[in-house]
């Protein structure tokens, strides 16, 4: 039995390299800029084609509409990104429309904004669903976030646009 699990383990190592390139713990990265993927970005404009294949050449699926529109990059092809939207819709955009600019969208109905990342803190406003934040700080469950003139903390399981793993000042 511990020869086979053993070689059930090796096969999937094996695998792993083969499809990524990768051992399963190191992060599989982008091949035009050596950034890890899957990663957040932004729309820096204020609209921007989303296409069915990375080329001018291919036909445009939907467009985006709102300048700050957090993305998730799975793909990279030349100066095309392939992108999933927090509804999980996905096509190729140009790389020239995002920004490294954090941003995320409010999952939850209603979202208190607190002003310490503590679940007993004052709420300073509430944020609706899908309304979009800019992403300042992260702990292990709170986002420092902007939203509507207003600076506060909230539920990182609430949002869309940052992993659980993500912390930074």
């Amino acid at each position: 039995m511990k020869q086979k699990t053993s070689i059930i383990a090796c096969l999937a190592i094996c695998l792993q390299f083969f499809v990524h390139g990768t051992a399963a713990d190191t992060p599989i990265r982008g091949a035009e800029t050596n950034l890890p993927l899957p990663r957040f970005v932004s729309l820096k404009a204020s609209e921007g084609n989303v296409r069915r294949g990375p080329s001018l050449s291919h036909r445009i699926d939907w467009i985006l509409k709102h300048r700050n529109t957090p993305l998730q990059v799975v793909a990279e092809h030349g100066h095309w990104r392939k992108v999933l939207d927090f509804e999980g819709a996905g096509g190729w955009i140009h790389y020239s429309l995002l920004s490294g600019s954090r941003m995320v969208v409010v999952r939850d109905e209603l979202l208190d904004l607190k002003q310490q990342p503590k679940s007993e803190s004052l709420s300073k406003a509430q944020l609706q669903q899908n309304v979009i934040a800019r992403l300042n700080a992260c702990e292990i469950q709170w986002c420092k976030v902007t939203a509507g003139g207003y600076k506060g903390w909230v539920q990182k399981t609430a949002l869309w646009g940052v992993n659980s793993d993500d912390i930074f000042d």
